[in-house]
């Protein structure tokens, strides 16, 4: 994995703008007799091939050094789309039917002291301190809308998604070739995320988690073995938080948390921690974020994951401050951060000068060489597409500033 030992790095999240041709061709797919999974054709490969090169060629252009297919080959829709980081997982795993249960309509849950259970999304904490706003479709607040419906786990889970998985990595190695790079990243889903649809089939929660780890290594395993470098996708561990209702007592969320950690370093057992980054969310929607979790209560958890690189929020106005996490946290040796600079929670563009700043108050706290420039999630479906590649460009252009100033030399 690249580090910044001669420049800061620059990346991004995962999720870039789709193309309106592509959504078109998305939407045009015709969706199979189970009602969630998109059927494949030719013509519609041929364009997502193309829609990635032009992508790389693109992110080339704004200067970012480490790339990714812009989760291309995942769900998409025209709207904000709170579930296609989540729902293409749907369609690689067998073991699924449509049940009428899922997390956005089912009855609300209630969680007791040691027993913490997740809730259903419109009965999470801040859904319901904010219910006025979140309904009121005036107040700007977008939840978007799922690409395919939400299905339930009603059989053994199962991979089924090789060939999906060999077209990203294919789309993307040929476009990284053709624009000189050395480096580029596909995104996964981690077990504890695919793990909050509703389990219908196994006897815990717990051994739910475990089978989806068991099921996601496969596409693990797959984009290392491509020479990629693979990135872990995993709201549950700080977004839980907020989908429990009661709020439940720090050690009882650890305690939660422990489980989803030990299950996908377990996905993860044996895949080399250098070609391994993990990102922590707090979620994506454009809505207030009263009852986020702190991160320096979970640091050493995300820390405990067996991953060469962390990338977590720190430009959005309810996670900037957490910068100062670092004064106290050592980050284990060989490790990087990615943290975020540039955010997808406004339309405001960030200055150059802002971003440079920022980057340098994280390399003075871990080292220059250890401190790669990142969005703070993904900018695909959240803002503009004009405004997604112009906050990629002013990263780019804050990363060469705080490079000339920790190495006393522009950028070459």
């Amino acid at each position: 994995m690249l580090d910044s030992s001669e420049r800061i790095q620059t990346s991004h999240a995962g999720s870039l703008p789709r193309t309106p041709e592509l959504i078109a061709a998305n939407d045009a797919r015709r969706i199979a007799e189970d009602g969630f999974t998109l059927e494949r054709t030719e013509e519609f490969d041929g364009l997502l091939t193309d829609a990635v090169s032009d992508l790389v060629r693109r992110q080339r252009e704004a200067g970012i050094t480490v790339p990714g297919d812009g989760e291309f080959g995942k769900a998409m829709t025209s709207a904000v789309d709170y579930g296609a980081w989540w729902s293409y997982s749907f369609q690689r795993v067998a073991g699924l039917s449509l049940t009428g249960a899922d997390i956005f309509t089912q009855e609300p849950v209630r969680s007791e002291p040691g027993t913490v259970r997740l809730t259903t999304f419109p009965d999470r904490r801040d859904w319901t301190i904010f219910r006025d706003a979140y309904t009121d479709p005036t107040s700007g607040i977008s939840t978007g809308k799922t690409a395919t419906a939400f299905p339930a786990t009603t059989g053994p889970l199962q991979y089924v998604g090789h060939d999906a998985i060999r077209s990203d990595i294919a789309n993307l190695k040929t476009a990284l070739a053709a624009q000189g790079y050395e480096e580029g990243f596909i995104t996964a889903l981690s077990p504890g995320s695919g793990a909050r649809i509703p389990n219908e089939f196994y006897a815990t929660e717990e051994e739910h988690i475990w089978a989806w780890a068991d099921v996601l290594r496969e596409e693990y395993t797959a984009v290392i073995e491509a020479g990629l470098v693979l990135q872990i996708d995993d709201p549950s561990i700080a977004e839980n938080w907020d989908q429990i209702n009661p709020e439940p007592s720090l050690e009882d969320y650890r305690a939660f948390t422990r489980i989803r950690v030990e299950a996908l370093n377990y996905a993860l057992r044996g895949l080399p921690q250098d070609r391994i980054r993990f990102h922590l969310c707090w979620g994506s929607w454009h809505g207030p974020h009263t009852t986020d979790i702190e991160f320096r209560h979970i640091v050493d958890l995300m820390l405990g994951i067996d991953a060469g690189a962390y990338s977590f929020e720190a430009a959005n106005a309810r996670h900037e401050h957490e910068w100062k996490v670092w004064e106290d946290v050592t980050l284990p040796d060989g490790k990087l951060i990615l943290p975020g600079i540039v955010g997808h929670a406004t339309n405001v563009v960030e200055h150059p000068e802002l971003v440079a700043q920022r980057i340098e108050r994280f390399a003075a706290l871990v080292g220059r060489e250890r401190v790669i420039a990142s969005t703070d999630c993904g900018l695909g479906g959240r803002i503009h597409p004009q405004i997604a590649w112009a906050k990629l460009e002013s990263l780019s252009r804050g990363a060469e500033l705080a490079t000339e100033r920790l190495w006393g030399r522009r950028v070459a």
